[in-house]
């Protein structure tokens, strides 16, 4: 459900740097997580064993972490040497077949992302979609994972931190078409107005999303295997 709280934003500097005291006090490793949306990576990132700290220019009340109303790329540049480690997903229109073919033009902020980290030199890693200008990266597909969505994302890696991707399997199972009822164990395709909320909520275990947080999220189990790599990477 929505959560009432006022999101803190970068006005708030004293809070913020409470915030992550508190997370720091669980004594797990802290990890930004910029362009969260309704957070499915940083779930996955807190099932791994992480304290997540969310950022995203828009207000999130369904994000069920500590969270920060901020421009991620102000946020990073302003308190990323605060934590661990770092993810990002910036928004992937920029790179989507659908936008190139409309013509549409869209802030490209994996550049600006990329700059930032590697001054910082955390482990990091930037997600998004295929044909995004990655650098090396690799690929992850639901079907590695046992969801019934393939929903293949790009990870770039960096500050020395990389991972391997586990096998990927034939796509064998097709995908229903769009506006037909999903029944237990179909493969969807969770864009547009799509059909089958509640059945996507429990494929992805995310019971607090809406359409809208479903069609843009990573995956949790996604973050929880590269939070298991982090964690290694952290503390060899």
């Amino acid at each position: 459900m929505p959560q009432t709280r006022t999101p803190l934003t970068l006005a708030d500097h004293f809070k913020i740097l409470a915030l992550i005291a508190d997370l720091r006090a669980t004594r797990k490793p802290v990890h930004l997580d910029l362009f969260c949306c309704q957070g499915g990576a940083s779930a996955g990132y807190d099932r791994a064993g992480f304290a997540v700290l969310g950022v995203d220019v828009d207000n999130q009340p369904r994000y069920p972490f500590a969270f920060v109303q901020a421009d991620a790329v102000e946020f990073l540049a302003r308190y990323g040497h605060l934590f661990d480690s770092v993810s990002a997903s910036p928004p992937c229109q920029a790179f989507t077949l659908a936008q190139r073919i409309q013509g549409n033009t869209h802030p490209d902020f994996i550049v600006p992302i990329r700059a930032l980290l590697a001054d910082l030199d955390r482990p990091s890693v930037i997600e998004n979609v295929p044909g995004a200008p990655l650098v090396d990266p690799v690929v992850l597909c639901g079907a590695m994972f046992g969801i019934h969505t393939y929903r293949h994302r790009l990870f770039e890696t960096g500050g020395g931190f990389t991972f391997t991707a586990p096998e990927h399997p034939e796509h064998k199972a097709p995908t229903v078409k769009m506006g037909r009822k999903l029944k237990p164990g179909d493969f969807y395709h969770a864009v547009g107005n799509f059909q089958g909320v509640d059945y996507v909520r429990r494929d992805l275990d995310m019971p607090w999303a809406t359409r809208e947080g479903l069609r843009e999220c990573i995956p949790p189990v996604y973050a929880m295997f590269i939070g298991a790599y982090l964690l290694a990477h952290l503390r060899p």
